[in-house]
């Protein structure tokens, strides 16, 4: 599924600040009304303890949808309303497909899926009106510390395997 061009959002938790400007921007991005939904695509999470090589103190944790390579929300889905888009690997959701069943939640072991007054399932969709001109998403694009950042899926996998590697020796 993925090629040498597909990106996703990386998050470096050494970097994360805790500010919020990446739940803000994807609300403003996706024109959410936090105040009648009371839902974001992307949410904080601080996380007690040693996180990141952080010896103590709390560590903040950007999180959204994963976009997973064997997403079960697509699976699960009995109306066909979620899809992989063959060029960004992005998981989209069709609103006017989607029942509201709620069974694409159920099936995520992320909780990213969220259900608006709408009834119908929505999720962050990797800023997709955005990087189809080539830009980044609005929550990487606004993080003033770079702990989000939009990179080639295998560019993030040699760094991971990098550094693996170097704890081993």
């Amino acid at each position: 599924m993925t090629s040498k061009d597909t990106k996703s959002i990386v998050f470096k938790s050494d970097r994360c600040i805790g500010c919020y400007s990446c739940v803000v921007s994807c609300m403003d991005q996706n024109d959410l009304d936090v105040a009648k939904d009371g839902l974001s695509w992307r949410i904080v999470e601080h996380v007690p303890g040693k996180l990141a090589g952080r010896q103590r103190g709390n560590a903040s944790v950007s999180i959204a949808c994963m976009h997973c390579e064997d997403a079960v929300c697509i699976a699960a889905c009995p109306a066909g309303a979620i899809t992989r888009d063959a060029a960004t690997g992005s998981v989209l959701v069709d609103d006017g497909l989607c029942i509201g069943c709620h069974a694409c939640a159920m099936a995520c072991p992320f909780g990213a899926p969220r259900f608006g007054s709408s009834g119908k399932m929505q999720k962050c969709d990797g800023c997709y009106a955005r990087t189809q001109f080539g830009l980044e998403p609005a929550c990487v694009r606004n993080c003033p510390t770079h702990a989000l950042v939009y990179e080639p899926v295998n560019a993030s996998m040699d760094e991971k395997a990098a550094s693996a590697a170097r704890k081993l020796v």
